[in-house]
């Protein structure tokens, strides 16, 4: 039975490479051809498409009455989102840079949407009324992030002071200058974006329920499973797509992916399923997972602030991440 599982997990994680990589080419040739920004495609498309996992894995824990994994896995994925996704995407881009100023849209919208849910959180459990109060500040994050369309205007050495990094503004520029054609798309595209998605939402299906059942014979609880084994699968579809952008520069489309997965898991992933049954927020969520994502969403934001993350806090965030999880399962 072991090896079973673990065959499923690894047909799994074949299937979530295949469909992130259909996923990122389709959506960025169709975002550009409509004229949509790389960040935006990352916000919306891209990180709309890698979260559905979550929105389905905690509709089925709803109509399976365990509502205290909607919760766990939305807060796990995010923790894993900002330490190990983006970790791993500094670690081995080096240096993410987006030439976008986070300070004015982007990092406070995702401030408010973590301290809306922290405050909706505290007393242990998630209403009906909150469930919508979520929804409602995600139908306005998402109509301010397709309507902000504000250029920046600062000076390149401020955003890139060496000389090596200003020639490759200037071959991205050149590189802008070509997408003003923009590219013609037909039905394949559409079909290649629906099979990464469809890959990616079964791929992390399986991949889930691979983790759990080898996680109920290795006899690990099951707060410790939806914390970290069910969020750490839901977010490899994040960690794929930043991961295959870091390694392209793309460094607008990995950060746009964790920014937008991360707001759509707070508020859409625990709001949905909110609307049908109360969520229950454990002890082991409230009393570690809370607190972490508060830490973790604090230090991106930091990090943030300076418009690059080097390959050193890359590092941080991993190390943070490592902590958790010991924590989480008494290593500490």
């Amino acid at each position: 039975m072991l090896l079973f599982w673990i065959i499923i997990f690894i047909v799994s994680l074949i299937v979530l490479v295949k469909g992130a990589d259909w996923l990122l080419q389709s959506a960025e040739k169709i975002g550009l051809s409509f004229g949509i920004s790389p960040f935006i495609i990352g916000v919306t498309i891209v990180g709309l498409g890698t979260s559905f996992p979550e929105l389905i894995s905690a509709m089925m824990a709803v109509f399976r009455g365990v509502t205290e994994i909607v919760p766990a896995s939305a807060i796990g994925s995010n923790i894993a989102n900002i330490l190990l996704v983006i970790g791993i995407s500094a670690v081995i881009g080096k240096k993410l840079l987006i030439h976008k100023s986070l300070i004015d849209l982007d990092l406070p919208l995702l401030a408010i949407s973590t301290v809306l849910f922290l405050g909706i959180a505290w007393d242990k459990q998630i209403t009906f009324i909150e469930a919508l109060l979520l929804l409602l500040a995600y139908g306005i994050y998402l109509l301010y992030s397709f309507l902000y369309r504000e250029e920046e205007t600062e000076e390149i050495h401020e955003v890139l002071p060496d000389r090596a990094e200003r020639r490759k503004l200037q071959s991205q520029k050149t590189f802008k200058k070509k997408l003003k054609k923009k590219p013609k798309i037909g039905i394949k595209d559409f079909l290649v974006l629906g099979a990464g998605i469809i890959s990616l939402v079964f791929g992390a299906k399986y991949l889930i329920d691979s983790v759990i059942k080898l996680s109920e014979i290795l006899e690990i609880g099951a707060g410790a499973i939806s914390l970290a084994a069910v969020a750490l699968g839901t977010s490899l579809p994040e960690l794929l797509v930043s991961v295959k952008a870091a390694l392209q520069n793309k460094s607008e489309l990995a950060l746009g992916n964790v920014f937008g997965s991360n707001v759509f898991n707070l508020l859409v992933v625990v709001g949905i399923p909110g609307l049908f049954k109360t969520l229950q927020i454990d002890e082991k969520t409230f009393s570690l997972g809370l607190p972490i994502l508060a830490a973790a969403t604090f230090l991106f934001i930091i990090s943030g602030i300076s418009r690059r993350i080097h390959i050193w806090e890359g590092a941080m965030y991993l190390i943070v991440y490592i902590f958790f999880v010991g924590k989480l399962f008494g290593l500490f």
